[in-house]
C-alpha cells in the first residue's frame, strides 16, 4: 500500500484512542557481530556466542506480560536473513548456498551485515503520526532509511511490506516509502521521535530529535556519528501533514552522542504529558522544555518533566544500564509505569535513583523489570523493541487481526520459536547455508500463523 491521497473520514478525530506497542520478534539469525559503530554495547559484545531462541522467548515474555496488564500489544515479524539479495548486489553469484559460502570466504564482514537480526528493534522501523495529528486524518508511517549502517539500510523495503500487511486499510493508514538513503536525510525512526498528548486520541505534540544539520549551522559530535538529521525530521513532518502547532524539533547534545547515546531513546523517553530524560539530553534544554510546555498547554494539557541529574546518574551509567531505553506506559490513574531492563537494578547508582524516583510520588508511579539480556548485549532495551502506534477503535479493527498478543498467540509463537530457532549461534555459524533455509522455513510458517500473506521476497518470487 502506498501513501496516496484518499480522503479519510473525519469523524475519528478527537475520539478516544489507546497506544499499541508493536514489538519486533527477534529473528533466527540473532548474533553478535558488533556492526553498529557508536553503539557501545554492540561493539563491546562483538564475537560473543548468541542464543537466538532465548532472545526470541525473552521478547515474547515481555509482550505477554504487557498484554496481561491490559495494554494493547502486537507482534512485528522479523526480516529474512541472511539477505542473499544484498550479497548478490555486492557481486556474489551462484545459487544461494554458493553466494553465502563465497561471501563467508571473501568478505565475512559483508555476510555479517547481510545476516544481522537488527530489525528486531522496531523503534527503528518507522516514524508514526496518529490520525489526530495529521492533515488527512489517517495514521501515517514512514519507514526509516537507517542510512548510516549497511546492515540496517537494507531494512526499509521489507519494513514497508510488513507495515502495509499489518496496516492495510487505506482509509485509515498511509504507509510511505523511506526517505532517500543519503546521509543528508539520515532517519532512524521512532528512536528519535516521541509524542506528547492528553488522551491518545486528542491532538498532540510530536517531538523530533536530531543529531546534526546536514547543511551546517549546528555543532556535531566528533567521536561517534550523529545519525539523524534535522532535514530528515522536517521532511517526515511535512509528508505526515503535521502543522507547526504539532511539531517540536530539538538537537541531541553532541557530547552525549560521543558518550554512546546513538539514539535519543538512550537518553530520554516520553509518554502522554511526561518527559523522562537526563539533564544533558538536549542542546538548550530549558528552551526545549518551554516549547513543549507551550504547545501542549495550548491544547489544554499540562507538561511534566522528570529530569535526572548528572550528579545522581551519569551519562555513562545511563548508557550502560539503558535506564532511558525503558517504556513509559499510562496507568488508569493517569500516572506512568516504567518498563526497564534488569541492568538498571544491577547498577547501584541507577537503582538508588529509581528507589528515590518511585518514593517521590511524581508522575512515574512504579517500575517493572524484564530480562532482555540477549537484546541488551547488542545494544537494545525494552524501548528499542517496540514501535508505538496510537489507534482509535476503528483503526484497531482495521489492523491485521492475527498479530494481537493473547494467550493463544503467545503459546503458538513460543512453540514456533522452539521448533525453528537455534539455541547457539556464533559469527562463524553465519557461513552455514542451512541457516538461510531454517530462516525461510520459520518465516513462511510465521506469516501463515499471523495471517498476513506473502510479505517476503522469497515468498513472492
Amino acid at each position: 500500500m502506498q501513501a496516496g491521497t484518499p480522503q479519510a473520514t473525519q469523524d475519528s478525530r478527537g475520539t478516544h484512542a489507546v497506544e499499541a506497542n508493536f514489538d519486533g520478534l527477534v529473528g533466527p539469525t540473532h548474533n553478535y557481530a558488533g556492526l553498529s559503530f557508536g553503539n557501545v554495547a554492540s561493539q563491546s559484545n562483538e564475537k560473543r556466542v548468541a542464543n537466538p531462541k532465548q532472545a526470541a522467548l525473552q521478547g515474547l515474555l515481555k509482550m505477554k506480560a504487557l498484554a496481561d496488564l491490559g495494554y494493547r500489544q502486537a507482534v512485528m515479524p522479523p526480516h529474512e536473513r541472511p539477505s542473499v539479495g544484498l550479497l548478490r548486489t555486492l557481486g556474489f553469484s551462484g545459487d544461494d548456498s554458493q553466494v553465502i559460502r563465497r561471501a563467508a570466504t571473501e568478505a565475512p564482514e559483508l555476510l555479517a551485515a547481510a545476516s544481522s537480526a537488527s530489525a528486531m528493534w522496531a523503534a527503528n522501523a518507522a516514524t508514526v503520526s496518529p490520525s489526530a495529528d495529521t492533515a488527512d486524518g489517517r495514521v501515517h508511517f514512514t519507514p526509516a532509511n537507517l542510512a548510516f549502517n549497511l546492515h540496517r539500510s537494507i531494512e526499509h523495503g521489507t519494513t514497508q511490506h510488513l507495515l502495509s500487511a499489518l496496516f492495510r486499510s487505506e482509509p485509515h493508514f498511509a504507509v510511505h516509502s523511506a526517505l532517500p538513503g543519503t546521509p543528508a536525510l539520515g532517519d532512524e525512526g521512532a528512536a528519535n521521535h516521541t509524542r506528547f498528548c492528553g488522551d491518545y486520541g486528542a491532538r498532540g505534540v510530536e517531538f523530533f530529535v536530531y543529531g546534526r544539520r546536514a547543511y551546517g549551522g549546528a555543532v556535531a559530535p566528533v567521536r561517534y556519528p550523529a545519525r539523524q538529521t534535522l532535514e530528515a525530521s522536517h521532511a517526515i513532518a511535512r509528508r505526515h501533514g503535521l502543522g507547526a502547532d504539532v511539531a517540536v524539533f530539538a538537537q541531541q547534545r553532541p557530547d552525549v552522542i560521543d558518550a554512546g547515546v546513538f539514539h535519543n531513546d538512550v537518553i530520554a523517553v516520553g509518554n502522554q504529558q511526561v518527559l523522562f530524560c537526563h539533564e544533558h539530553a538536549f542542546v538548550e534544554q530549558a528552551l526545549v522544555y518551554q516549547s513543549l510546555r507551550d504547545k501542549l498547554g495550548s491544547q489544554g494539557t499540562e507538561f511534566h518533566v522528570v529530569e535526572v541529574p548528572e550528579a545522581e546518574v551519569g551519562v555513562g551509567d545511563a548508557v550502560s544500564s539503558y535506564l532511558f531505553n525503558s517504556q513509559l506506559l499510562a496507568r488508569p490513574d493517569g500516572r506512568q509505569l516504567l518498563i526497564m531492563p534488569q541492568e538498571c537494578m544491577e547498577n547501584p547508582r541507577v537503582a538508588a535513583y529509581l528507589d528515590h524516583l518511585i518514593a517521590s510520588g511524581g508522575p512515574i508511579a512504579e517500575h517493572r523489570v524484564f530480562d532482555l539480556r540477549e537484546s541488551m548485549r547488542n545494544g537494545g532495551g525494552p524501548a528499542c523493541l517496540r514501535l508505538r502506534v496510537a489507534l482509535n477503535a476503528s483503526e484497531i479493527a482495521a489492523v491485521a487481526p492475527g498479530v494481537w498478543m493473547n494467550n493463544a498467540l503467545f503459546e503458538t509463537l513460543g512453540a514456533w520459536v522452539e521448533r525453528h530457532y537455534r539455541d547457539r549461534l556464533s559469527v562463524e555459524d553465519l557461513a552455514d547455508p542451512q541457516l538461510l533455509d531454517e530462516s525461510r522455513g520459520a518465516l513462511d510458517a510465521l506469516t501463515a500463523l499471523l495471517g498476513i500473506g506473502s510479505v517476503y521476497a522469497f515468498q513472492r518470487n
